[in-house]
């Protein structure tokens, strides 16, 4: 397995077949499978909820790193690990105790996730470090996928990887948002351990899936 971990956006997969889609990359390649969940409120976009990712577990063994772009989360929490999440990422905006969402995520034996939106300060993880498994950097503004990538997270993700260095935990970083070959590697040089691309990897159809990943991989 690679050092940098690959996560490919279902939300850029064939929604008409996405057993498939999830299959296709699992094949290709991919070291996890990336779910974003929007609820049209947190973020202006509705996607798909817990009774679509159990649909979907049976369809890889690779762990489903979701991501919850919803408030409030914690009434949730339960429903996403009975669906078989593995990683399940939360922003610090959608409920008042922070802490205390971590604490309920891995007590349903997840991995527990932030998630920085552009304009969030690397500071908001400054109290929970000793509680999250990933911190994840939006490179974009959460809510579609095909936008560009913001360089200024460039210097949020070096930041981060200094203070995750520091506690000495083997934290996922991971990067999402415009990501594609020509900028992952300045990602990767910045500090992210995993990265998470949709029409990066989906483009192209099932055959080009494993080249599309290799192509992301560090160089």
């Amino acid at each position: 397995m690679s050092s940098v971990l690959i996560s490919p956006s279902i939300l850029s997969a064939d929604f008409a077949k996405l057993g498939e889609e999830v299959r296709s990359i699992d094949e290709a390649g991919a070291d996890m499978i990336h779910v974003d969940v929007m609820d049209g409120h947190f973020v202006p976009n509705l996607t798909l909820g817990p009774p679509i990712i159990k649909a979907l577990r049976p369809h890889s063994q690779k762990r489903f790193d979701v991501h919850l772009m919803i408030a409030p989360v914690d009434p949730f929490i339960a429903d996403f690990a009975d669906a078989g999440a593995d990683i399940l990422t939360v922003h610090p905006e959608a409920g008042p105790h922070l802490h205390r969402t971590l604490q309920s995520i891995r007590s349903h034996d997840m991995k527990a996730g932030v998630a920085l939106n552009p304009a969030t300060p690397v500071d908001a993880v400054d109290y929970v470090m000793d509680d999250v498994d990933l911190i994840l950097v939006m490179s974009v503004n959460p809510g579609f996928g095909g936008q560009s990538f913001i360089d200024s997270q460039l210097r949020k993700i070096e930041a981060l990887r200094h203070k995750i260095d520091q506690t000495g935990r083997d934290i996922i970083l991971e990067v999402d948002g415009g990501l594609k070959p020509e900028n992952a590697q300045a990602a990767i040089s910045a500090g992210v351990t995993a990265i998470v691309a949709g029409s990066a990897v989906f483009k192209g159809g099932p055959e080009a899936y494993a080249a599309n990943i290799a192509a992301l991989r560090p160089k």
